[in-house]
C-alpha cells in the first residue's frame, strides 16, 4: 500500500487545482514510450507530442526521472525520416496505387532510440529529432531544434542546438553523476532538497562529496 504522505508518481495531475501540468508516466499507453517517475509535462496529452511513431520501426522514446518538459515540446521519431540515398526522397510506398513496396529497414536512415536522461529541463517549443541522446541534468533552451547528442549538465540552445556552456565544473558534474539523487528513495530525496536547491555551489560540492564517499 502506498504511503499517502509521500509524493505519488502515479497521479496524473500532481499540482493542486491545476489540470494543465501532468506527470507523464501514468498517462502513457504506447509500450515504446518509457518515462521515469515524477517527470512532468506542462500540458496534457503527452503522446500527441510524439510524432511519426510507427510500430514497424520499433524505436523507443526513453525519458528519465524528474524531467521538466515545457508545453509545445515535440519529439520527432524515426518514422519522419525519408531515404536520402536515392534520387527522390518521395515515399511512394506509403500511398495507394503506386508501384513500390516499402524498403527494408536497413535501407532507411534510422537513428535509433531517443533517450532523455534524468533531471533534464526542456524549454518551451523545443523540437527533438530522432535518435538524440540528452544527458542527465542538461538544459535545452526555448525553441531549440536538437539534432545531435547533448552531454550531461550542459546548456544548449538554438536551431540547430549548440552548446552554450557546462552548468558546473567537471568535478561537480562527476559527483552528481555518482550521486544519482533521482534514484534514491523519496524520503532521502526529501532530505536532500535543501542541498539540491542551494545556490552556494562550493557548499553543494563539499556536501555531495561527503555523501558519495561515505557510501
Amino acid at each position: 500500500m502506498k504511503n499517502r504522505t509521500l509524493p505519488d508518481p502515479d497521479v496524473v495531475f500532481p499540482v493542486p487545482n491545476i489540470n494543465t501540468v501532468t506527470y507523464v508516466k501514468p498517462t502513457i499507453k504506447n509500450k515504446n514510450i518509457i518515462a521515469g517517475d515524477f517527470t512532468y509535462f506542462s500540458d496534457v496529452d503527452f503522446e500527441n507530442h510524439v510524432t511519426h511513431f510507427y510500430e514497424f520501426y520499433d524505436d523507443k522514446l526513453i525519458i528519465g526521472k524528474f524531467c521538466q518538459i515545457a508545453s509545445g515540446v515535440e519529439f520527432i521519431m524515426n518514422g519522419a525520416n525519408h531515404q536520402m540515398s536515392c534520387v527522390s526522397t518521395f515515399p511512394f510506398y506509403i500511398f495507394e496505387k503506386w508501384n513500390e513496396t516499402a524498403p527494408s529497414l536497413d535501407k532507411m536512415p534510422l537513428k535509433g532510440d531517443t533517450v532523455i536522461g534524468n533531471d533534464v529541463w526542456i524549454g518551451q517549443n523545443v523540437t527533438i529529432l530522432p535518435g538524440v541522446k540528452i544527458g542527465d541534468g542538461a538544459i535545452i533552451g526555448t525553441k531549440s531544434v536538437v539534432g545531435s547528442d547533448i552531454e550531461p549538465y550542459t546548456i544548449a540552445a538554438g536551431n540547430p542546438a549548440k552548446i552554450i556552456r557546462k552548468r558546473f565544473d567537471e568535478e561537480l558534474i562527476e559527483l552528481l553523476l555518482k550521486l544519482k539523487w533521482w534514484d534514491l528513495p523519496i524520503e532521502e530525496i526529501n532530505k536532500l532538497i535543501p542541498l539540491l536547491h542551494d545556490n552556494n555551489i562550493e557548499n553543494v560540492k563539499k556536501k555531495i562529496k561527503e555523501i558519495v564517499f561515505a557510501r
